[in-house]
């Protein structure tokens, strides 16, 4: 029997890329998930300063366009003319749908949905950000809003607008102004962005942490976290354990909010540290694979590891954040 595949990483990664060069050119913060068909989140980044919480929503309208299917403006709709006990109903058994948020698609190959992806953050909206050119969020002459774009470019397809409003967004800031399709750049191709510093860091350790675990034959989830918890760049690898990626957010969290190693977090708060997770606004996990990021003597961030043994997790963070 064969059996079903999410999206490989390398494909998702080039997703994200492509959706972080649109929104560096359109000058938009925020955070891009790529969630596979299996729910579990295939690659995410986050763009400097993109605010924190922005990822956690991206991934939860992609974990919506990949799982049921659909666009999450066609999930919206749906749920909003449900009666409620049966919307309220949905989010408790998928938890991960806490926002259905209009903006996310889903990624077919040969017509299976191999993933979703969704874009939202600081900047990251269907509104227009201040003093933008009207040629750039233009897509063949059309209005256009700058979140769909992003995922319609990062696609590859054709621009349609998943928010219903284009149209009146583009009269209230432009009025009866018309651009002509062949001086819209909103599918134009954007150049590969470059002033991601902080997200540059946290791919290059990502990077480092999956080839460590290649070359110790080992399928690993890594995610880096900034000091709040929040992530900056999280990866799954191919047919690692679903829930690896989800186990290295949370050590990485414990890591960079806490400033210890979070298999360290019980022998630092004894029996407290169940209690710990009550504190935090992010999921945190009292077990080896985590360990903090200091640059300059302070604390700016957490790794973590998650997938393999977590023995093997912690050696792998503790190798990568040397």
């Amino acid at each position: 029997m064969d059996h079903p595949r999410d999206l490989p990483l390398a494909q998702a990664r080039e997703l994200v890329e492509r959706a972080v060069a649109k929104a560096e050119q359109l000058g938009m913060r925020g955070g891009i998930a790529v969630v596979g068909a299996s729910g579990a989140l295939i690659t995410a980044s986050r763009l400097d300063a993109g605010g924190a919480g922005g990822m956690a929503r991206a991934r939860s309208k992609a974990w919506i366009s990949a799982t049921q299917q659909i666009p999450s403006a066609e999930h919206l709709r749906r749920m909003t003319s449900l009666p409620a006990p049966i919307s309220a109903g949905f989010v408790a058994a998928s938890p991960e749908a806490v926002f259905p948020g209009a903006g996310g698609m889903p990624v077919r190959v040969d017509g299976i949905v191999v993933a979703g992806i969704a874009a939202s953050g600081a900047t990251v909206s269907p509104f227009l950000p201040d003093g933008v050119a009207p040629e750039v969020v233009s897509a063949d002459g059309e209005p256009a809003n700058p979140e769909d774009l992003l995922i319609a470019y990062a696609l590859g397809t054709p621009y349609a607008g998943q928010h219903g409003d284009d149209r009146a967004r583009w009269t209230e800031r432009f009025g009866d102004l018309v651009v002509a399709p062949g001086e819209a750049l909103g599918m134009r191709d954007a150049p590969r962005a470059s002033a991601q510093l902080e997200l540059a860091w946290a791919t290059a350790l990502c990077d480092a942490a999956i080839a460590a675990a290649s070359a110790a034959g080992l399928r690993i989830g890594v995610a880096v976290v900034d000091a709040g918890g929040d992530p900056i760049r999280e990866d799954r690898m191919d047919d690692a354990a679903a829930g690896g990626v989800d186990v290295a957010r949370a050590t990485a969290a414990a890591a960079a909010r806490f400033a210890v190693a979070s298999g360290d977090l019980v022998a630092a708060y004894g029996t407290a540290a169940s209690s710990l997770s009550t504190l935090a606004p992010t999921p945190i996990l009292a077990a080896p694979g985590g360990v903090p990021l200091v640059a300059d003597g302070r604390v700016v961030g957490g790794i973590g590891i998650g997938g393999a043994s977590p023995e093997a997790c912690a050696a792998i963070a503790a190798e990568v954040a040397r």
